[in-house]
């Protein structure tokens, strides 16, 4: 339903624009009581934050409590956590990943996006001005004769709605908060892009260090085998051993290549992430001598300020809700006013230029739309719980993380002392294998047991070690980035180096 007052350039006294105001209100206020209400979200949707953690990190070089972050924990975020790993090369992988990475740059293509929408929408609560020039020519045939009409018609026209029911007011704070979402995705996936790359860094590391591993060991195991052959051709030993002998070196020979491709295709992965073609990645500490963070206590509250992934569904649960409430100021009249100003220039007034002019204002009021205002309500409504739904999923899920992670710190510790303890168990027991072979009371086949488990155990060992970096990786992760303050060191566990491969059987009788 329209009303429209124009006025032209003729003795006429048009009704004031502020009728239309008038007519707007008394709509607005009989279709109050048609627009739907706002719903609040699901209760099933509000997610609930435990008092505090199942578990609590200690630390297992120190009994000094780890350091607290308390409410204020955005400001407490450190952004350079990757530095706590105490490797230069690292965090120099990082900085390139955080510049060239391309999922960061999509995100912020998408935050670009984001404001650029934020503006359009400013746009519409403003007035339009637009600059018009009307020019038409006609010829016809009439009882007189042939006529010829020549118009050229230049003028403005501005037109402004009246936001009364903060419609536009609403689409404007949906998108100032997706903006803000957007810069909390990008955020998230600043910190998804730091840690993948650390955690690829220390896989890359441990497999230097299994492939180290491997090739002493095969040193040794090649040695051995030039001894059982030469023993072989005496007869001092028999095929049988000596087969045992080789099949052990082909054991450890074969995974020397499988490493070696494991470590070129770790390499090509961690070269994507930084933003470049595949090729060598540097290397700076060995992987032993990489620091293992220490573990804060934080809230579980906090995490609502730390984490950006739920910062970025909080964010997009507010804009669903000033989306749904546009849906129902929908429903209220809009009111408009335009106006119109310029010349006309016709040829049968011999181009004497006549000024024209109009302002008007309208009232569209919704009375019948087959349910399509109701619908689009409905949609948004939807939309706001799903998101909602949401936001309690990311929550649920930041305090698995977090709880998972912290689980981890003390068990992985036990489990890394309990493995150190065997190794040196394995070692002792290698060596009376090799002094029981050397005295004639046992055969290789013993010695070569040792051998396998002590080998075995020394990858495991690498295993536990990297296991322990990734769930402190985990834990920063979870926790949504480092953190300031005093922190506890926490020394880095001993791990088999090549210098404790099992030794070369003697040969001796």
């Amino acid at each position: 339903m329209r009303w429209g007052i124009p006025r032209l350039a003729v003795p006429e006294r048009a009704p004031s624009p502020g009728i239309s105001v008038a007519i707007g209100l008394l709509g607005g206020a009989l279709l109050a009581g048609c627009a739907p209400a706002l719903r609040a979200p699901p209760e099933a949707a509000r997610p609930e934050l435990p008092a505090g953690w199942r578990e609590q990190p200690v630390s297992s070089a120190s009994t000094v409590s780890a350091p607290a972050v308390d409410a204020a924990a955005r400001e407490r975020i450190r952004p350079d956590w990757w530095q706590d790993f105490g490797d230069p090369v690292l965090s120099g992988l990082v900085l390139r990943a955080l510049d060239r990475n391309n999922d960061l740059l999509l995100a912020g293509a998408r935050l670009d996006e984001a404001r650029a929408t934020l503006a359009a929408s400013r746009a519409a609560e403003g007035p339009q001005l637009n600059a018009t020039l009307v020019a038409q020519g006609s010829r016809t045939l009439q009882v007189t004769g042939i006529s010829e009409s020549h118009i050229v018609q230049p003028g403005l026209s501005a037109s402004w709605e009246l936001d009364l029911w903060d419609r536009l007011t609403a689409l404007t704070r949906a998108a100032r908060l997706r903006v803000a979402a957007s810069e909390a995705d990008r955020d998230g996936a600043a910190l998804s892009v730091a840690a993948t790359t650390v955690q690829s860094y220390i896989a890359l590391l441990a497999l230097e260090s299994q492939l180290a591993l491997s090739k002493a060991t095969l040193d040794s195991r090649a040695e051995a085998l030039r001894l059982a052959q030469d023993q072989a051709r005496i007869g001092y030993i028999s095929q049988l051993q000596l087969t045992q002998a080789q099949a052990e070196y082909a054991s450890v020979a074969q995974q020397v290549p499988q490493l070696e491709l494991t470590i070129r295709r770790q390499e090509n992965a961690l070269a994507q992430l930084t933003g470049q073609s595949p090729g060598d990645m540097p290397r700076g500490r060995r992987f032993e001598e990489l620091d293992l963070p220490a573990p804060p206590v934080v809230l579980p509250s906090a995490l609502l300020e730390r984490r950006p992934d739920l910062a970025q569904a909080s964010l997009t649960l507010a804009a669903s809700d000033a989306t749904l409430a546009a849906r129902r100021a929908a429903f209220m009249p809009q009111i408009s006013f335009s106006a119109t100003g310029g010349k006309l220039y016709v040829a049968a007034l011999d181009y004497n230029p006549l000024r024209v002019w109009s302002i008007g204002g309208s009232v569209l009021a919704p009375i019948f739309d087959a349910g399509r205002l109701q619908a689009q309500f409905d949609t948004a409504t939807a939309q706001r719980d799903q998101a909602a739904y949401a936001y309690r999923g990311r929550v649920l899920t930041a305090i698995t993380e977090v709880e998972n992670a912290l689980a981890g710190i003390e068990r992985l510790d036990r489990q890394r002392r309990f493995a150190q303890e065997r190794r040196e168990v394995l070692a002792r027991s290698l060596q009376y294998a090799h002094d029981r072979y050397d005295a004639g009371y046992a055969s290789y086949l013993e010695e070569l047991d040792a051998q396998r488990n002590l080998f075995a155990q020394d990858n495991d060992l690498i295993r536990i070690r990297q296991g322990e970096l990734e769930n402190r990786l985990a834990l920063i992760r979870a926790l949504g980035g480092g953190w300031r303050g005093t922190t506890v060191p926490v020394a880095p566990a001993a791990a088999a180096s090549p210098s404790t491969s099992a030794p070369a059987p003697s040969t001796s009788p």
